[in-house]
């Protein structure tokens, strides 16, 4: 490890810090909506049904993503207090465990998923004319899988050590690349083929590529966090163990999300195929409101992690407090950039009037509770890393499935579109109060004797 990582998070003001290190980690997210933004716009040129068929993927891609994301964090969550202890040869075991479980978590994905792609996205709502072009998208991710997951975790052991630049880096690129590939795919300009929606996939993989090939190299050779030493199998399994306690509670917590996703996709899909597609144009749209709250995130983990580690119990206090504060903040400023430019967003992604529609009506009613979803997402980080994954898997089943998934239905029921995005609005508003209860409760129980 290199001597200038260390425990950067336990000293220094602690607004400053976390703002400090999320600019930079706001651009690495930017740079991965981005990718998922400009895929959606170039494949929206293509027609309704594709962009129909790529809003169809997303709850699948999303599962596997947060299955990568679970193991990244559980991955950071364990190096980052290795880290505060100073424990060098414990971060380089960690690590290189972390990334063979990735790789063997990611055979498991190409097999069942190549094997269940008409069937899931049939159940999904995918119509006969849709669906081919979903095919087509899917077995070509599918196969690149590899470049997805490894370098979401080789991220987060990064970002444990307290480099939040150079994860940020790896993500511009990987945006960049793609943004140059996806045109030339798609429409076959210059020498390259007409791919459409599958020069989409290709695009994906091909730069995904690139950051797979970036972050082993930071790890490997820069930051000397892997090592070439056999272990014994028993300390293999006692990694995994450390790992996957934090990161199968956090991949269950992040999948909620998408399962509510793929169940919302169905009742959506009974309005249309436009519907599908504004819906998805929007989750889209979602996930770059929250680039901000993401960096936060990611930054909160290792700050709770190494201050853990150190014991610094007021510090962990006060970083928590400062996060929300941020978080609604933000929240807020999306709000209202939102409403006020909703109509001219939409247009960019699809010219069809029930596409712009559904964008829309989305933009003007869900934004309102992103300062409260913004909480629960940066209470989330912090159960996670203090060890507490279980009460942030129960706080995201409670949001989806307790809140979310009735209210829909009632809604759909009652004012249509309106009323399931509605229903969305009221689920973040409840998730972010009581996830702000529950951390509170348990910073109040650390560094109390217990006897």
């Amino acid at each position: 490890m290199p001597k200038r990582d260390g425990a950067v998070f336990t000293a220094g003001p602690i607004t400053t810090t976390l703002i400090r290190l999320t600019l930079p980690m706001t651009f690495g997210m930017i740079g991965i909506v981005a990718f998922n933004l400009v895929d959606t716009y170039f494949v929206g040129k293509l027609g309704t049904n594709e962009l129909a068929a790529l809003s169809f993927t997303l709850p699948v891609i999303l599962v596997v993503q947060s299955v990568a994301l679970g193991l990244g964090v559980g991955a950071s969550a364990v190096i980052s207090r290795a880290i505060g202890e100073g424990n060098a040869d414990q971060v380089r075991r960690l690590t290189t465990d972390s990334l063979v479980l990735a790789l063997l978590t990611v055979l498991c994905f190409v097999i069942a998923g190549l094997l269940t792609i008409a069937p899931i996205f049939r159940f999904l709502g995918a119509t006969e004319e849709v669906l081919p072009l979903v095919a087509r998208y899917m077995r070509i991710w599918y196969f690149g899988v590899v470049f997805v997951v490894v370098p979401m975790i080789g991220n987060n052991a990064i970002r444990a050590t307290g480099d939040v630049k150079t994860p940020a880096l790896i993500m511009v690129i990987a945006a960049l690349v793609n943004t140059g590939l996806d045109p030339l795919l798609i429409f076959g300009i210059g020498p390259f083929p007409r791919l459409e929606i599958e020069g989409a996939a290709l695009a994906t993989v091909i730069s995904r590529a690139t950051t797979f090939s970036v972050a082993l190299y930071v790890l490997g050779h820069r930051d000397k966090m892997l090592t070439r030493t056999i272990p014994r199998v028993r300390d293999v399994l006692r990694s995994w163990g450390r790992i996957l306690y934090i990161g199968l509670p956090t991949a269950g917590t992040r999948i909620v999300v998408p399962l509510a996703i793929g169940y919302i996709t169905r009742v959506v899909s009974a309005y249309g195929t436009p519907a599908v597609a504004g819906y998805g144009v929007s989750s889209r749209i979602e996930f770059f409101a929250f680039t901000v709250v993401v960096a936060l995130g990611s930054v909160l983990m290792p700050f709770m992690g190494q201050n853990w580690g150190a014991c610094n119990h007021a510090r962990l206090r006060l970083g928590a407090r400062s996060a929300e504060v941020l978080a609604l903040a933000w929240g807020a400023f999306m709000f209202v950039v939102l409403a006020v430019a909703a109509r001219p967003i939409a247009t960019l992604f699809n010219a069809d009037p029930d596409v712009v529609a559904t964008i829309v009506t989305y933009l003007r009613i869900v934004p309102l509770a992103y300062g409260l979803q913004g909480v629960l997402m940066v209470a989330s980080a912090s159960l996670n890393a203090l060890n507490r994954p279980l009460h942030s898997s129960a706080l995201a089943l409670g949001q989806m499935f307790v809140v979310y998934v009735p209210l829909a239905m009632l809604g759909s029921r009652l004012y249509g579109l309106a009323g399931v995005f509605g229903a969305l609005a009221l689920a973040y508003f409840a998730g972010g109060f009581a996830a702000h209860a529950v951390l509170g409760r348990v910073l109040g129980s650390i560094g109390k004797p217990t006897g």
